[in-house]
């Protein structure tokens, strides 16, 4: 059993790169011994490596440690509604594996699990990566994912008497966490993207659906049984369509992209003038083509995602009356058109916020952006290190 010291530096270390002893100390409000004593165990073990010293700011340089990118890897698996992705990460964030992407509807899909199971073996097994030094499975899903017991209520079935990750751990032979893919999302923006040092900070997943990952007091906010975070589902719309919780009324049913690429597969067949009608016979997935025309300036395309925006900027407005953030970050798939949205999306909350609250909450649009799903999904493997170092 590794000694409680020796995660924390190591958590640290993932997340900053970079730390002096001091720094390590500082952070983990142990002594300057104490925390000495830990990197020499790590490194003893091969774990951590000093990493020269950092610019002199008057007095001795402070020497700097980082983890040995080769020395434990993580499995970083990110699944949404249709799609899942798997990559193998080093303990410095870089792929050591080509990412992997596999199309796993999850609806109504009794095999689901078991091909997941499949696919990552089938990753591993490609990969020229020593399995021994694999510190764990990181895996991000949608669905209500209660992530102590390990089961996700809404998708991914595993056999009776057992829990998802039990099962997954069972097949594959390794430790497997798993998390709600927006809360996945939410966490690396929490520890390497626009919410870093931040106390107050909302992280829409903008995909698929509509999720939201809540930042509060500077750590992730999961609700009394886990499940905060249900933005997709405030019952705001007018339109009456049946959303696939089974409820009327729901923002996700306005802001889905996969209704906005629905939507313009019809209105592209009926006649619509749009780089869209090119987009969707070059096999690209629909809502991808919207998203790329928009970025290349496609009006129609524009429009779609402006109206997305507004009314997603009427969800904003909610949180912002409750939860007062300091910042609104787009994240998820979405964020590649986030500048698109912002517009809307400010016109909005212009329209339906209270000034003084507005006046100090900034929207951002995600750096992370698609890729915050799997770097959440690895952080999640190193934040649960107390689960089976």
């Amino acid at each position: 059993m590794r000694s409680g010291i020796e995660k924390q530096v190591i958590q640290y270390l993932y997340t900053d790169r970079e730390l002096s002893c001091a720094a390590l100390s500082e952070r983990i409000e142990k002594s300057v011994p104490m925390v000495m004593h830990a990197l020499n165990q790590l490194m003893k073990r091969g774990w951590v490596r000093s990493a020269g010293y950092a610019p002199s700011t008057g007095g001795r340089k402070p020497l700097l440690y980082s983890l040995v990118p080769e020395a434990q890897y993580i499995v970083a698996v990110a699944m949404d509604q249709l799609f899942t992705r798997i990559q193998v990460l080093d303990w410095l964030h870089q792929p050591i594996t080509q990412l992997e992407t596999i199309a796993l509807p999850l609806h109504d899909n009794e095999q689901a699990t078991d091909t997941l199971i499949m696919a990552i073996q089938k990753h591993l097994q490609s990969s020229a990566v020593d399995e021994s030094k694999i510190l764990g499975i990181g895996i991000g899903m949608p669905g209500f994912v209660h992530i102590q017991q390990g089961v996700n209520y809404t998708f991914l079935p595993a056999p009776h008497g057992q829990s998802l990750r039990e099962y997954l751990e069972k097949e594959l032979h390794l430790p497997v966490m798993i998390d709600n893919d927006s809360s996945l999302i939410a966490l690396a923006e929490l520890r390497f993207g626009m919410a870093k040092n931040r106390k107050h900070v909302m992280v829409i997943n903008v995909g698929w659906g509509t999720g939201l990952g809540m930042i509060v007091n500077g750590t992730l906010f999961r609700g009394h049984t886990g499940y905060a975070g249900e933005f997709s589902h405030i019952p705001i719309s007018e339109n009456k369509i049946l959303c696939e919780c089974g409820k009327r009324g729901c923002l996700e049913t306005e802001t889905s992209l996969l209704l906005l690429a629905e939507k313009a597969k019809e209105e592209i067949s009926q006649g619509k003038v749009s780089q869209l009608s090119t987009l969707f016979r070059a096999n690209m997935h629909a809502v991808d083509a919207v998203l790329e025309a928009a970025n290349n300036g496609d009006e129609y395309a524009i429009e779609l995602l402006s109206d997305v925006g507004y009314k997603l900027g009427k969800g904003i407005a909610i949180l912002i009356h409750i939860m007062n953030p300091e910042l609104v970050v787009l994240s998820g798939r979405g964020a590649k058109a986030g500048k698109i949205l912002l517009a809307p999306i400010q016109h909005a909350l212009n329209k339906y916020c209270i000034p003084r609250l507005l006046e100090n909450t900034e929207i951002a649009v995600s750096k992370l952006g698609f890729e915050a799903s799997l770097i959440g999904a690895a952080n999640l493997v190193v934040e649960n290190l107390f689960e089976w170092i």
